[in-house]
């Protein structure tokens, strides 16, 4: 079975797997990874295959710890100390490659930049540290697709064409991880995530710019205009759902009516984040194929909320 829980044995095997070029699935505090071995192009081509991902999109490298991730790319002052308060943690540091850095060309998109992260979550530690190189992990779904927060979201969205999902469980954050560039001589925020810019701007003493929406080649995951996107058609800052559309709510003062999701029934935004990504899958699954949206404050983890709903809305590439 390709779905297994993780234990020492499994992570042994992902491990074992990923070193002979295969592809696992594995869990995170933000959303599933779809891994393999960052300095084999063959591995990294065969995610952009699963995937069906633009070859453009650079990839996420994962590593256990500082001492890895400095191993193959220069980080700066600003980038060691954002390292030091938020890894292991769900932030992505954008640094300038090493000379002789081993990682596939495909990996950094031919850039001379590279992403990298160090995950909290103890499954996915043991797995890099099982598996014994970096790995490059893009979410484990298709691509453009909504992001899985469980093992069962990968199944069902990749299925046979991974060697093995590591169940486990669900995901903390449910949102991808903070992009930071810190590449050059100032931090821009690529992507918001669990790690808020009012938290960089505290830890450096300075506020951090952030950059539109790419285009063309981005230079990181999740900065198309157009992703996480479910089937469904989304209507954003909605009060109420017009006829024929199911409701993504917020808050206590959600309508009681009609189909109706709703990813915080307190107003919590953690707990919104969290649940974001399943809520809109389960419209998929129902069939629902427009969906209203009451507005979420565009405030701490809200941002990234609301990152995420204006690219799933966003009209889609033909």
């Amino acid at each position: 079975m390709v779905l297994v829980p993780a234990s020492a044995a499994t992570i042994e095997e992902a491990g074992r797997l990923i070193r002979g070029g295969a592809l696992v699935a594995f869990p995170t505090e933000t959303v599933y990874g779809l891994g393999g071995d960052a300095t084999s192009d063959t591995s990294v081509a065969a995610i952009f295959a699963t995937k069906g991902r633009p070859s453009f999109n650079p990839l996420i490298v994962h590593v256990p710890d500082l001492a890895a991730a400095e191993n193959i790319g220069a980080l700066s002052h600003d980038a060691r100390v954002l390292a030091s308060v938020f890894w292991p943690g769900p932030l992505t540091l954008v640094v300038k490659r090493k000379p002789g850095c081993r990682i596939a060309e495909l990996a950094t998109a031919g850039l001379e930049t590279i992403a990298l992260r160090v995950p909290d979550h103890a499954v996915a530690q043991a797995m890099l540290r099982a598996a014994g190189c970096p790995v490059a992990a893009p979410s484990a779904n298709r691509s453009g697709h909504v992001s899985p927060t469980l093992a069962q979201h990968v199944e069902d969205d990749l299925g046979s064409r991974v060697a093995l999902i590591l169940d486990g469980g669900a995901t903390v954050h449910g949102l991808e991880s903070t992009v930071v560039d810190a590449s050059g001589p100032k931090l821009i925020l690529l992507r918001p995530g669990a790690v808020t810019a009012d938290q960089i701007a505290t830890t450096l003493g300075v506020a951090i710019a952030s950059a539109p929406a790419a285009s063309g080649a981005p230079m990181s995951p999740g900065q198309l205009a157009s992703h996480y996107a479910p089937n469904a058609r989304l209507r954003l800052n909605a009060t109420a759902a017009n006829e024929g559309e199911a409701l993504l709510a917020f808050g206590p003062a959600a309508p009681s009516s009609g189909f109706i999701i709703n990813l915080s029934p307190s107003g919590k935004l953690d707990e919104a984040a969290a649940n974001l990504f399943a809520a809109l899958r389960a419209f998929d699954a129902a069939g629902s194929s427009d969906v209203a949206v009451m507005p979420i404050p565009e405030t701490g983890l809200g941002v990234a909320i609301n990152d995420r709903l204006r690219r799933a809305a966003a009209p889609r590439a033909a």
